[in-house]
């Protein structure tokens, strides 16, 4: 009796001793893809933070100890490539864009959201079926308006141009969010007497707002980089950052050197913001997810 008690105990006792072997095997494995990834994501970063700061002989070369140097900074600032302006361009077509598209889709998404329109989902749909439209396409007919407009080489012809693209998108993401809140809320402000808009501003959108700020970050990300429209529809005047990088490309070769520097003001209001901005970029995303 005991020996079978013994026999019949030894398999449960060696998955015992295999699930801590197992959960440590889990674990390790985690832990190296995290590594792996943050790897991927980090060494280009700090490959074009080193390049910036290398002297011109040591771009190709794969030393880690270096004299930093300024002068591709202030060679960046200096003609062709005119940094400053080039920024400049980059926070007025940024800041113009989202104090636009916010508003303007935070009310489309409260629409959306609340209202029922003829033919159902279609209006919706057809906004987000502008989404997979190839970008050559729109630009097309934008260039021709701008041109007899007189918009080319403006920042309210990229101001136009990203609100084609980040109002739908904006307006979708908080759409999701206020079809997550009940409408009783706004119905009771109703009943105390405000309006529609009234409620919109002073009781949906404060509950809202990791909804909204997600929404904003993710236009702020794609107004800042975007790079074709401004390609195309600018000139001189207002050729934002991602395209002042083409400027580093001579006849005598790639000044990599100078483009790490621009990359620096590219890179750096984005690592700022995400400094400051995780809390409601994670609080956001939790609130869409829920139902």
């Amino acid at each position: 009796m005991s020996n079978a008690t013994t026999t019949s105990s030894l398999p449960i006792d060696a998955a015992a001793v295999q699930r801590p072997r197992a959960r440590r095997h889990k674990g390790l494995g985690r832990n190296i893809a995290i590594v792996v990834i943050t790897l991927v994501w980090v060494l280009p970063v700090i490959w074009i933070i080193a390049t910036a700061f290398k002297p011109r002989a040591d771009v190709f070369s794969l030393a880690i100890l270096f004299k930093p140097t300024w002068a591709n900074v202030v060679a960046s600032f200096q003609s062709p490539y005119l940094v400053g302006a080039r920024l400049l361009n980059s926070v007025l077509v940024t800041a113009g864009t989202l104090a636009i598209a916010i508003p303007v889709s935070t009310v489309a998404a409260y629409a959306f959201s609340r209202f029922r329109f003829p033919g159902g989902q279609t209006a919706p749909l057809v906004l987000l079926a502008t989404q997979f439209l190839p970008p050559v396409i729109i630009v097309i007919p934008l260039f021709v308006v701008f041109r007899n407009l007189g918009l080319l080489d403006t920042r309210w012809a990229l101001i136009i141009a990203n609100l084609s693209f980040v109002v739908p998108y904006a307006t979708w993401m908080i759409k999701g969010f206020f079809d997550a809140l009940p409408p009783d809320m706004e119905e009771a402000a109703q009943i105390d007497g405000a309006t529609r808009l009234q409620a919109l501003w002073t009781v949906v959108v404060p509950v809202a707002v990791p909804g909204i700020a997600t929404a904003a970050i993710f236009a702020f990300v794609v107004s800042w980089n975007e790079f074709f429209y401004a390609l195309v529809l600018s000139r001189d005047h207002a050729v934002t950052l991602p395209v002042a990088l083409m400027g580093a490309r001579t006849e005598e070769g790639d000044a990599w050197d100078i483009m790490a520097s621009m990359g620096l003001f590219i890179i750096a209001p984005m690592l700022i913001l995400s400094r400051f901005v995780q809390r409601y970029f994670a609080a956001g995303l939790t609130a869409g997810a829920v139902r």
